[in-house]
């Protein structure tokens, strides 16, 4: 399926809520709305502004089938430090547009279609209303969509931080094998069908025991506890068509020339124990970055941010090493 063109570059649907419970409040000074990408997509955002006496914005972007309210404690921990913060759900997943009529498949048909949530975002919300300088703070599929940002020639951030950034699926996921396979399969007509084994059940509400996100009970109940207040957040399995698009972007990042293009300076933070992205695939593009550094966090599994406190720990020391404005730079 796909959008419909309907340009647009102002927000003309009432805000949304965001889902507040007690264990994740809602941020204090949130604002948030609705925007309207160029192809016609409507997109959540929340942004906040920064402590009395401070400049300087922190746009974070989510990996795939996360929300905006599941970065609450992050927006939280940006703010202490004294930032301006700034975030979207991507469209097909939070309260953004559902591409299919199945809500719960996490759909595109290519990753250019982010490219064109990036851009309203930053040119409607925080160019226009986020104090600079502008940092960037993108998880997992987040990373690889700020990779291609700044490929493009996109100079809307100071520094880019990625955690646990999908360069390359890790294991038999991200083999030559799955990738023609799903190749040939989105090119048969089921393009918008769940991958193998994939289903409506949403990420996060799988049983902890087992799950390869993070080995943080708490955390990771709170995420349940949010999905179960509103289901609409909740996003399933990806489709055939968003596993070919997401292969298609990532192909991109091993070509020669691709990193020599890449000018901004980013940090890479890989999680120690990663089972969802393959974090040699990291460390070798970050070797190949004219201002690229990567380094590990032993033991962390694949949502860093969503981790214990002892790991949470060793990324916000990076975070706050590399970005000015953190306290180090105070």
């Amino acid at each position: 399926m796909l959008y419909k063109a309907a340009p647009a570059r102002e927000v003309r649907i009432p805000p949304m809520k965001l889902v507040s419970i007690p264990a994740n409040p809602v941020p204090e000074g949130a604002v948030t709305g609705m925007l309207k990408t160029a192809d016609g997509v409507s997109v959540r955002f929340a942004r906040w502004a920064p402590p009395l006496g401070r400049k300087g914005t922190v746009c974070v972007f989510q990996g795939r089938s996360e929300f905006i309210e599941k970065y609450f404690e992050v927006a939280s921990d940006l703010r202490a430090r004294g930032f301006a913060v700034a975030m979207l759900d991507w469209r097909g997943q939070g309260l953004s547009q559902r591409a299919l009529a199945d809500p719960r498949k996490g759909h595109v048909d290519d990753f250019a279609e982010f490219d064109r949530d990036l851009e309203v975002f930053m040119k409607e919300v925080v160019l226009p209303d986020c104090p600079p300088p502008h940092f960037a703070l993108a998880h997992s599929m987040g990373g690889a969509i700020l990779l291609r940002a700044a490929y493009q020639g996109r100079r809307w951030f100071d520094r880019i931080v990625m955690s646990a950034p999908m360069i390359a699926l890790a294991g038999a996921a991200g083999s030559r094998v799955t990738r023609t396979t799903t190749h040939f399969t989105r090119l048969f007509g089921f393009g918008s069908s769940y991958v193998p084994g994939g289903s409506a059940t949403a990420i996060g509400t799988r049983p902890f025991a087992g799950n390869v996100l993070t080995s943080d009970p708490v955390r990771y109940g709170r995420t349940v506890a949010i999905l179960e207040e509103e289901p609409n957040l909740g996003l399933g399995s990806p489709t055939i068509a968003w596993l070919d698009a997401a292969f298609k972007a990532m192909t991109e990042f091993t070509e020669p020339a691709f990193a020599a293009r890449v000018r901004q300076p980013i940090l890479a933070v890989c999680a120690g124990q990663d089972e969802v992205v393959a974090t040699e695939a990291t460390a070798a593009l970050a070797q190949r970055l004219r201002a690229g550094s990567h380094l590990s966090v032993p033991g962390a599994r694949h949502e860093i941010l969503m981790e214990q406190d002892r790991y949470r720990g060793q990324f916000f020391a990076a975070f706050d090493a590399f970005v000015p404005g953190s306290p180090l730079f105070r």
